[in-house]
């Protein structure tokens, strides 16, 4: 406990038990234990005695009165310093309460964006994955048909190869065989239907 002093040059003393009282009680008792005079409500006690203890309590009552000036004060004092530190403490309290709370909101502010994140990139995932596979279901059915194509045109080929070698030459170019026309297809040749050729005409000359 810290040291203070009364107001003013009074020092500070020490708390003692309250000795005025003490002599004062001495001083009653005497009285009540003086013997009472005939005929009257008077008392005789011994003047000097009395006297005695009225001046001792006299004497001890500014050191008593000063005791318990300053005991008041101090209980004062550490009524106030334990208001003091009993405000401080609650203060802190508050302060760490209300830091507890911030950090509760910023870490649920933090997880509600971390699943909103999480939610437009799951979403964006499966808009590319859909994406993706229509893309891909496109390019193969044209793959698909592009190779549909090729094997006909590779049957046609192949048919061509192991067929009649005119037959697919007319086919290729829009002809229709000779044999359609009635020639045959292996003719004989015949000397007699070879016709002569004809005789040329000579012109003659006109006389001179």
């Amino acid at each position: 406990m810290n040291e203070h002093n009364d107001t003013g040059s009074t020092p500070k003393v020490a708390y003692e038990a309250p000795q005025a009282e003490g002599v004062l009680r001495r001083a009653i008792d005497l009285i009540e234990a003086a013997r009472p005079m005939p005929l009257s409500n008077s008392s005789m006690i011994n003047k000097e005695e009395v006297l005695e203890l009225l001046n001792d309590c006299v004497e001890r009552l500014p050191d008593e009165l000063r005791a318990a000036r300053w005991l008041l004060k101090e209980r004062e004092e550490y009524l106030a310093r334990v208001r003091r530190e009993g405000e401080e403490i609650l203060e802190v309290a508050r302060t760490r309460a209300e830091r507890m709370v911030q950090k509760t909101e910023v870490v649920k502010a933090a997880e509600r964006e971390a699943r909103r994140v999480v939610e437009i990139a799951e979403e964006q995932s499966r808009r590319m994955r859909l994406e993706t596979e229509d893309y891909c279901d496109q390019k193969l059915a044209s793959f698909e048909g592009i190779l549909a194509k090729t094997m006909r045109v590779v049957a046609q080929g192949r048919s061509r190869l192991q067929g009649d070698p005119l037959t697919d030459l007319a086919s290729m170019t829009g002809e229709q065989p000779a044999v359609e026309h009635g020639v045959p297809e292996n003719p004989v040749f015949d000397q007699d239907q070879v016709a002569e050729p004809p005789t040329a005409s000579v012109p003659r000359a006109e006389p001179l």
